[in-house]
This record gives C-alpha cells, structure tokens and sequence, in this order.
C-alpha cells in the first residue's frame, strides 16, 4: 500500500488493475467470460493451474537476468539462481531423466524461440534439414516454405526438405524419408507435429540419422504431457535434442525448453551451443516470473494425478473420433494415439475456415488446419480438436460425447449455411450466420445451438477462477 509520504508519480503503482485500467480489465473479464461460456478445442490449448498463474503473475517479474545461474550479468540474482536450478531439476524429474545424461535450458520464452535456438546450436547457416511437411502436420519451424516463398526463419537461414505421410493412411512415410535422406543429405532431422493424431518411430528415425551422421531433434510440443505421463513413446531414448513448450499436454504458462544429451562425445560442446544460442544468439533476459510458473507445473507433472490426467486426455481423444466416425466422417488416419484429431472436411465440401467462424458463433473454439493433400496450407480443408482443455474442466468420456454431438450439429449447420450462402465465399458465409439473416433457417440453428454450448460449458468449473461469483461482463461480441 502506498503510504502518506509516497509521491503522486508513484501512487499508480499501488492502485489495483480495475481502479487504474478499467478498459483492460474488462477485457480480461470478457475473455474469463468466454472461457467459461464456451469449449475450448485447440488441441495446443491448455487451462493452466491457479498455482501456475499466480507465479506468473508474481514479483519476479521486475527482475533481469541474463546468463546463467552463478553466471549473470547483472547483480541480485541468488533467488533467481536458486529458482531457475529449482526448475531445471524438475524439468529431469517430470520425464524421468538422469541428470548425468540429460540437460534442460529452461529459459525460451516460447516453442518457437526453443526451436530456433535449438537450430543454432545444432546448425551453421544453409546447412540442412529435414522436417515433416506443413500440409502432412508439421510445424512452421520445422523449415516451412512455399514455391514461391520461404516463409519462416527455419527456411530462411537453413535449406530445408519435408518429409510426408503416406497418402491415403496419413501415417509417417518413413521409407520415403529413408530414400529422401539419402539424397539430400540433411545435418538434422526434425521429428515431432502440431497435427499429426500418432505415435513416433524414434528408433527407425535414429537408424536414418545415425547412418547420415544428423542431429536427431524431437519437437515434443503437443505431446509432452503425454510423454512424461508415459503414455507415449520415448523420443529421450534416441534423440540428441528435444524441444517442447510447456503450456499444451504440460498444463504450464506460455514458454518452452530445451533438453540436450550429456552423454555424448561432445557433450560439453553441445551443452555450451545450446545455452549460448538461447542466450546471447536468440534472446535476452528470461523472464523469470514464467520460469517460476513452469516450475511449479512441472511439479505437477511428477505426481501420481498427472499420469491419471494424461490417461483420461487420451481416452477423451479416442472417444472423440470413435464419436465422430460413427457419422461416416473421414479422420486423418482414421483415429488418434494421443490428445488431438484431425477431421478432413473436403469429402463435405466445406472448408476448415467456414467451420471454425460457425463454431466461433457457438462459443466453440477450434481451429482450421491443413490435411494430407492440401494444395495450401491458407486454405486448409480440415480441423484440428484437441481434449487437454476439457479434460482440465473434468469432461470424462460421457460429456465428449456430447460436445462429438454438438460438432456434428456444427457441421450440419455449415452446410445449411453454405447452401443459404449461395457462393462459396467466406464473407457470404459468416453473413448467413449473422442477425442480417434472421429467420433463415441457418441462423435459427446457430442460435439453438449456441445456447445448448452455453448451458453445457457452464456447468463445468474453470481452473483459476471463482466462477459461482463470476459475473457477466459489458461488451461482449453477442
């Protein structure tokens, strides 16, 4: 609290966000609203705990420090020393990792940031690499370009080649990636997706890498939690490197890591590359409000409860697309291993687009994603849905059924609306869906619908906040 002596420049910083920021914090109240309200189907979307929040939102905010613990550049860092070696050693814990073998930097502000760094340490600039392909799963930093374009700094600085699914399976082509290797000699050799429903080979990986003397990276993003859980492969048993962000299957804040062999010839190497492309190569000072928060998740994450968290996401996932495929909807490789479920929308002549702006109506969130045998990744022909977050308001698979159902109606709904639409265009698209055409037959199913989500969704707690005190805020997007 500010006292009687604190100067007028400085009372701001005592004032609460609702007293000095209205307009902010109603907008934090709309979207506390809006994640109450409705179904959060991201499958990179999680609901991080209330422990986690407010160590992200504690007073290590206000402090820098660049380097390293017992290495920084600047002075009063023992607390940050101790918390940053507190979260390393937990980051081992969580996936069962010797630290004798295994390392972790825990200090990337992101997964991409991970990524990056993790490229500049392994990589000279235009060495190669191979990553799974955009339209077949894989991720923009995985070496992303197009025809015309070289899209992401991956492709940009280093000569990338995709990898594919087999076509017709939607499974990993390790046979081609073996032929393709070959040729193209790669320097590293990225595993791991943002919509790829299955497993990893890491051993058939290894076998390729080992024989062209690559890097064997795993982006672990998506899968994490499911990893350290157990409930998937192993990528630490043949990987040099694996990356992860700690905010999807983790159940963190926004951030990532990097995790490096110890074991090797050129160990010590490798540790050094590592920690100097995260620090000074890619980024500044971590932000130690978040290493605090990571932390703490991963505490989480080595408890019994998690492994049971982990079980019910992937139990959720199948009876997801089990549910789904009962309506004769085509899945990418016809059901899932692990959180997420790729829907291919092209046999309904829809678009991945205009099924997302109808569930955004609905107050269900899910995103538009390219599938195997998308001419462009901007004009994807397919969801993705994941169920980390409804698992973490406590949806068991007798509540996935009925949100499998509220899907089916969203997507019969898109097809009234696109037939209401007359065109193909978006634009014309969300207009069916909108109060300029009410009474329509389109717009009256949007609107019965959204009220049976809104009813769902709120029977169900939401981590972090008081939701029978919760209040609906002014200015929300009816």
């Amino acid at each position: 609290m500010a006292t009687q002596t604190t100067p007028d420049f400085n009372k701001v910083l005592y004032a609460p966000l609702a007293e000095i920021d209205p307009e902010v914090k109603n907008i934090i109240d709309k979207e506390t609203w809006r994640q109450f309200t409705g179904l959060e189907l991201i499958a990179s979307e999680n609901l991080t705990s209330l422990a986690a929040m407010e160590a992200n939102g504690s007073i290590l905010t206000n402090k820098y420090s660049e380097g390293l613990p017992a290495a920084r550049y600047y002075g009063g860092n023992e607390y940050i020393d101790e918390l940053e070696v507190l979260c390393r050693k937990r980051a081992l814990a969580a996936f069962n990792l010797d630290p004798a073998k295994w390392g972790v930097n825990v200090q990337p502000y992101s997964g991409s940031t991970a990524n990056f760094a993790a490229l500049t340490a392994l990589l000279q600039p235009q060495d190669r690499l191979m990553g799974l392909g955009l339209p077949d799963g894989g991720h923009l930093t995985h070496g992303y370009y197009t025809a015309k374009k070289k899209m992401t700094a991956s492709s940009i600085y280093f000569q990338s080649l995709p990898y594919a699914t087999v076509p017709g399976t939607g499974l990993i082509d390790y046979v081609g990636l073996d032929a393709q290797a070959k040729v193209f000699k790669p320097r590293l050799i990225i595993c791991g997706a943002s919509a790829y429903p299955r497993d990893w080979d890491y051993g058939a990986l290894k076998k390729i890498s080992e024989r062209e003397g690559a890097w064997l990276m795993a982006d672990i993003a998506h899968t994490s939690g499911l990893v350290a859980a157990q409930e998937l492969n192993d990528p630490f048993e043949f990987c040099d490197v694996v990356t992860t962000t700690t905010h999807k299957t983790l159940r963190g804040p926004r951030a990532g890591l990097i995790f490096f062999r110890k074991d090797l010839e050129n160990a010590k190497d490798l540790e050094k590359r590592v920690n100097d492309a995260v620090f000074p190569a890619c980024q500044g000072g971590p932000h130690n409000n978040t290493i605090a928060a990571v932390a703490t998740a991963l505490l989480q994450v080595a408890q019994p409860e998690f492994k049971l968290y982990a079980k019910q996401v992937v139990a959720n996932a199948r009876t997801l697309a089990s549910e789904l495929a009962k309506h004769d909807y085509k899945l990418q490789t016809d059901g899932t291993d692990n959180h997420l479920v790729l829907w291919d929308l092209r046999p309904l002549k829809l678009t991945g687009s205009k099924v997302e702006k109808v569930c955004d109506l609905l107050g269900i969130t899910i995103n538009k994603n390219s599938v195997s045998g998308d001419a462009s990744a901007q004009t994807p022909g397919g969801i993705r849905l994941g169920t980390s977050a409804l698992t973490s308001r406590d949806m068991l698979e007798e509540d996935i059924k009925v949100v499998a159902d509220f899907l089916h109606r969203s997507v019969q709904i898109a097809l009234t609306l696109q037939k209401e639409a007359g065109t193909k265009l978006l634009k014309d698209f969300v207009a069916a869906a909108t109060k300029q055409q009410e009474g329509k037959v389109g717009y009256q199913q949007v609107q019965d619908l959204k009220k049976d989500v809104q009813a769902f969704a709120t029977k169900w707690p939401l981590p972090g906040v008081d939701v029978k005190n919760l209040q609906k805020p002014e200015g929300l997007h009816e």
